[in-house]
């Protein structure tokens, strides 16, 4: 018998009287029989659990918290760190490093002329705010250098 998950979700589609919600830690994917007001790309800190009598949809029953993670564009260019690091792999690769306190840094190697297409998936890819809310951040900014094919991903809190 399932039973109750508490968790941080992120809701990846919301319409009027339902909503698909992702566990951000186990990848589990909950649909609502009914949306208690949530919508796409909110975070939220809460328990569901099961709606009788089958147990196929789930209901949200109780809410800690809801908030927005904002995916931003920043208007500086990846720091000199993160260009050396960036200097030192091969195109295609990532490196991530841990910053001090809270979040995490991504530094992608990029064909110069694929950075705008590779900032605008990081963007729109779920997975960069599903990454922000297990991380417990409050923002992710980009900042990109087409000349050198760099993008940074930041994590901040």
């Amino acid at each position: 018998m399932t039973t109750e998950t508490e968790s941080t979700f992120l809701i990846t589609h919301a319409e009027a009287d339902t909503a698909v919600l992702t566990d951000v830690h186990s990848g589990q994917v909950h649909t609502l029989s009914d949306n208690p007001g949530v919508e796409e790309n909110d975070v939220v800190e809460g328990t569901v659990a099961p709606e009788p009598p089958m147990n196929v949809t789930w209901q949200i029953i109780d809410i800690e918290e809801r908030r927005t993670i904002p995916i931003e564009r920043g208007e500086e260019p990846p720091t000199a760190q993160e260009r050396e690091l960036a200097a030192d792999q091969p195109v295609g690769e990532i490196t991530r490093r841990e910053r001090a306190g809270t979040g995490e840094i991504h530094v992608l190697t990029v064909e110069p002329d694929d950075t705008e297409g590779v900032v605008a998936d990081v963007i729109n890819d779920d997975a960069t705010r599903t990454r922000a809310a297990r991380l417990g951040v409050d923002r992710v900014e980009l900042r990109s250098d087409p000349d050198a094919g760099v993008v940074s991903v930041r994590y901040l809190p």
